[in-house]
């Protein structure tokens, strides 16, 4: 374990027994979905946003670093009974205290749908209880006992993983990603793509620096801990997911106001969305979609371009990812009147349907639209 690790877990260790002022963010939580939550975990947790505005019924949700559960049992409330959400965290007495409550709310809920599961959140195939129990049996003495434990814990990953991969629905977090020793990120946002199921989403409630934060910050214990020298710069954050393989990156919530400033460094709390790709084959069946503006063109993170007010022929999985996904409200998708043989999609990005192939279509529009039209009442 890092020195990083064991300064976060000691500082948020406290915070489990003694509220910790300083590790808050001021936020506003949807209140009533706090009305029947215990006290303590309300008073002790820790965030800087409300990752719990992007659920959606029946979603299975992982929360990482999830503390004393506040998210969690918020969460919970959203999914519904065919629903789930797990919380992942390292620090024992913070899953104490979520798990102290868990029969509680369950009866509250209507049913048992929240787990609290012990691991790194940069490392989500290893389960730490089960090699807590390993070490009890099986203690490292030399470099033998090394070895078996390092062999234990890859087929450990491989045939029971904390978390399967392509499992869940939504990743969020809530002012923890910082926290994780800068040599650890990369490996932390590949096992959130690992995880996700193909179209799954991610909301990152998370503290952003305008500027690169330096060394002689870095190494200072209260300030990594306290959710500050560890943040991730406001570009860099954006593109380590791209890296990674996400798309439809960017940040939903950008706090205009810093929440503190050091050595002229400004960090605020932001909400990064992302989306992993469908892995469907693409095919053309005629289908077409229409930006709608205000710009001149936007291309997105596969490389197609779509001008403002164009029919821009896409295959079937971009059309589903367009007219149903995060930027639904940007396009209209058009169906054309009779879909054709579906063929694999090689058309160049930008390519126009002619008016002739796409007239006479159903014509799909945001959910906002809709309601707009059926009520009369212009913008919803």
């Amino acid at each position: 374990m890092s020195s990083v690790e064991e300064t976060v877990m000691a500082r948020y260790a406290e915070g489990a027994t003694q509220r910790q002022e300083s590790l808050c963010c001021p936020v506003e939580y949807d209140s009533s979905l706090l009305e029947m939550l215990p006290q303590e975990i309300v008073d002790k947790d820790y965030g800087c946003g409300d990752p719990s505005r992007y659920v959606t019924k029946g979603d299975v949700v992982l929360d990482l670093g999830s503390g004393g559960g506040k998210i969690c049992y918020m969460t919970a409330q959203l999914v519904g009974e065919k629903g789930r959400v797990i919380g992942v965290d390292m620090t024992d007495e913070m899953l104490d205290l979520a798990r102290r409550y868990q029969v509680e709310m369950a009866d509250k809920l209507g049913g048992d749908r929240v787990e609290f599961k012990k691991g790194f959140i940069q490392d989500l195939g290893l389960d730490v209880d089960a090699m807590e129990a390993y070490l009890q049996a099986n203690p490292v003495h030399n470099g033998e006992d090394l070895l078996r434990l390092d062999n234990w814990k890859s087929e450990q990953r491989r045939l029971r993983p904390l978390i399967a991969s392509n499992s869940v629905d939504l990743v969020i977090s809530n002012c923890v990603l910082n926290l994780v020793a800068n040599a650890d990120r990369q490996q932390l946002i590949e096992e959130i793509f690992r995880v996700l199921r193909p179209g799954g989403r991610v909301a990152i409630s998370d503290i952003i620096s305008d500027d690169q934060v330096p060394q002689e910050l870095q190494q200072d214990p209260d300030l990594w801990s306290g959710c500050l020298s560890g943040a991730f710069q406001e570009k860099e954050f954006l593109n380590s997911f791209l890296t990674a393989g996400f798309v439809a990156v960017g940040y939903d919530k950008w706090e205009s106001q810093p929440w503190q400033v050091v050595d002229e460094i400004e960090f605020r709390s932001v909400v990064l969305m992302a989306v992993k790709p469908a892995v469907s084959e693409c095919l053309d069946i005629g289908q077409a979609v229409i930006y709608k503006g205000p710009y001149s063109q936007v291309e997105d993170d596969e490389g197609h371009v779509y001008p403002r007010g164009e029919r821009i022929a896409v295959c079937e999985r971009t059309f589903e990812f367009l007219t149903e996904g995060p930027h639904q409200s940007d396009f209209v998708g058009v169906n054309p009147q009779t879909p054709k043989p579906a063929v694999s999609f090689c058309a160049p990005a930008g390519t126009v349907r002619s008016i002739q192939e796409t007239r006479g279509g159903s014509q799909i529009v945001s959910n906002s639209e809709q309601c707009c039209e059926s009520t009369g009442t212009g913008c919803c």
